[in-house]
């Protein structure tokens, strides 16, 4: 029989960095409201959370690297918003933070989470953050918890 890795959903004892953009506003506020009531409901103390707002979804990788860079932490959560417009600053933006949350990740030991919402109009992004469609931040921060301890099952 293979041996199987699998994290679980226990938060408690884990160190948790939230890098949330502040650019859009509500939608991100709510994003970060579901990732913190997530973190409590799975055990993680406020005491082991940090949360740093950067102004916008462009800015979130590098805080997130030095977060990662610090040592402290298990896991960082990435949280925004990029909301399309009329022109192509949406694609740059939305591009490059998945491109630099990626390749954070990539160079991490720890898990790096994208979750930042890319929608067409602000009312699919009130509905992705705790409307009708559930909140991405609390599925970042559950993706988080489980990768941190799967990871960390590779050091035992």
């Amino acid at each position: 029989m293979p041996r199987m890795h699998k994290g679980n959903l226990e938060g408690a004892g884990l160190r948790v960095a939230v890098v949330v953009s502040r650019f859009s506003g509500e939608p991100c506020e709510k994003l970060l409201e579901g990732a913190l009531d997530k973190l409590a409901q799975l055990e993680v103390s406020d005491d082991d959370i940090d949360v740093a707002w950067v102004p916008g979804a462009y800015e979130l990788p590098q805080v997130a690297k030095r977060f990662v860079d610090g040592g402290r932490h298990d896991c960082v959560i990435c949280l925004g918003c990029v909301i399309r417009g009329e022109t192509a600053h949406f694609d740059f933006i939305a591009g490059g933070a998945a491109a630099g949350i990626a390749a954070v990740q990539r160079e991490s030991k720890i898990p790096v989470i994208f979750g930042v919402l890319t929608t067409t109009d602000r009312q699919q992004a009130m509905a992705r953050s705790g409307g009708n469609r559930g909140n991405r931040g609390a599925d970042a921060a559950e993706a988080a918890i489980e990768m941190a301890r799967l990871l960390l099952g590779f050091e035992n």
